[in-house]
This record gives C-alpha cells, sequence and structure tokens, in this order.
C-alpha cells in the first residue's frame, strides 16, 4: 500500500489504524532529519511492532551533453535526441 506516497509493507494482523499511525510517527522523525522516506516494512515480533524504515536515495543521474552537465528531465528535445542517438558500448 502507498501512505503519503511511501511504500508500506504490513504484517496483515495489524489493523490500519495502527499501520497509518505508524507511519505518519515515522514521517514526523525522518521530516525532523531533513530526510525522505522511501519504504516502510512493519512486522510482527510476538507482541512488538518491527519498523523498518528506508531512506530514498538522494542520488541522481547526471549526464553531459554537448558539454553541458544535467539531469535527464532538465534536457530540451535536440539534447534528449541527442542521449538516444548515442552508441552504447558493452564489454
Amino acid at each position: 500500500m502507498i501512505i503519503e506516497g511511501i511504500n508500506v509493507v504490513a504484517a496483515p494482523e495489524l489493523s490500519d489504524q495502527e499501520v497509518y499511525k505508524i507511519v505518519n510517527d515515522e514521517i514526523k522523525i525522518w521530516i525532523s532529519k531533513n530526510k525522505t522516506l522511501a519504504k516502510i516494512e512493519l512486522l510482527l515480533d510476538d507482541e512488538n511492532i518491527l519498523v523498518t524504515a528506508i531512506e530514498k536515495s538522494p542520488i541522481r543521474r547526471v549526464r553531459r551533453i554537448t558539454g553541458y552537465l544535467s539531469n535527464m528531465e532538465n534536457f530540451n528535445d535536440a539534447k534528449l535526441s541527442e542521449l538516444n542517438n548515442r552508441t552504447k558500448h558493452v564489454s
């Protein structure tokens, strides 16, 4: 399930109310640390709920086209065309 844009995997024994409460608490914790969540796993261990939170990767792929470094979403049509026409070398 997706809650607030975060992929959540929860044990079926947990109620929706419990899941939403835990996820919202985790979101607040991560926001206070200036980090972004990608996924939360909620598992049961006897009477304890194990929370595993996974950070969204801050890594972005930057490409160099005609001497300019940028993310692909910033490329205009000509730069996208140049990127698509490149020969890919496999070793």
